[in-house]
């Protein structure tokens, strides 16, 4: 087949996706693939909050309507900024593995400077790190997942709105508009900022947004040729990790800017353990649930989990912790 037209936002993270996506497909097909970068309204609006302006569902939008209209052939995503239903006839085809999805705390340089002992990539418990900085210590996240589960480690926080590429995020912590960052694990490590990482967030204090961490392949569902083109690179258990999570989501009726947290790990070779949280804007609510079952029926066990959640009052704190005027489904 010739070229395939593989659509990404210009972004370093999206294009650093983009052509490791290219790459695998090169590799395990011989085809190539040419990256047509599209700017999203997510990318043109990088002041406003996410919950301004319609949620992460615009970081998408554009590249799915070039996918619709077959201006492209494929779409690369980072999946936790799909929304949870996609639109009539596009469907996820294949997932890369999973990078590290726990999200983590970036202290700025000047933190590290001024603090008795070194951070190097990850290994500090947040609750040192929490102890050794200021009370009311600034943290940089427009994620109400995130806000909602960190509370209890920094009770008098100011959390405050952060936009940007990851190199702007960083600028403007260094510069001390912030005292943390809370950044996805992943994207620091795909783009060789590890050692910027001050504490990666244990699971039993943040589980992080569903689909955080797998880099997610979307194409029209009737393209056959696209699918077999991409299928080779497909990993099984990310792929089913993300069905559960996806399905958990959906199930809740979880939209934008929600406190949903949702993590499916695997358990061997034929199962996955799908742990999830809903949690109160102000942290002091949070019910968890955890569940195994057979990686094969990973949608059943996203519903299954969801339903227990709402079975225990999930919906009265989703419910207070909806921001209006979003209608789009997506991940925080």
């Amino acid at each position: 087949m010739s070229a395939l037209r593989l659509g990404s936002r210009g972004s370093p993270l999206a294009l650093f996706q983009a052509r490791l996506v290219a790459a695998r497909i090169h590799s395990a097909t011989g085809s190539a693939a040419e990256i047509i970068v599209i700017k999203t309204s997510g990318d043109r609006l990088q002041e406003a909050p996410l919950s301004d302006i319609g949620g992460k569902r615009l970081f998408v939008k554009e590249i799915e309507d070039a996918l619709l209209s077959g201006d492209i052939d494929l779409a690369v995503h980072s999946s936790k900024d799909m929304p949870a239903v996609l639109p009539d006839g596009m469907v996820v085809g294949a997932v890369l593995e999973r990078e590290d999805p726990r999200d983590a705390l970036v202290a700025s340089t000047k933190t590290h400077e001024g603090r008795n002992t070194k951070i190097h990539e990850g290994h500090e418990d947040p609750r040192r790190l929490a102890a050794e900085l200021p009370r009311r210590v600034r943290i940089g996240t427009g994620s109400v997942r995130r806000i909602a589960q960190l509370r209890a480690l920094f009770p008098e926080a100011s959390f405050e709105n952060v936009r940007g590429n990851l190199d702007t995020r960083l600028r403007k912590l260094d510069e001390g508009q912030f005292d943390l960052l809370v950044l996805a694990a992943a994207g620091l490590r795909r783009l060789g900022f590890s050692q910027r990482i001050s504490s990666t967030v244990p699971l039993e204090d943040c589980i992080p947004a569903p689909g955080q961490g797998i880099i997610a392949v979307e194409i029209r569902a009737d393209d056959d040729a696209t699918r077999r083109a991409i299928t080779p690179i497909n990993d099984g258990a990310a792929f089913a990790a993300l069905d559960a999570e996806r399905a958990l989501v959906t199930a809740l009726g979880g939209g934008c800017q929600m406190p949903i947290g949702g993590i499916a790990i695997p358990q061997g070779p034929d199962d996955l353990e799908l742990q999830a949280v809903v949690a109160s804007l102000d942290g002091s609510r949070a019910l968890r649930y955890r569940k195994t079952g057979a990686l094969a029926n990973a949608t059943a066990l996203g519903r299954d989990v969801a339903e227990e959640l709402l079975r225990r009052g999930a919906a009265d704190i989703l419910s207070e912790s909806r921001i209006p005027n979003l209608q789009s489904q997506s991940f925080t």
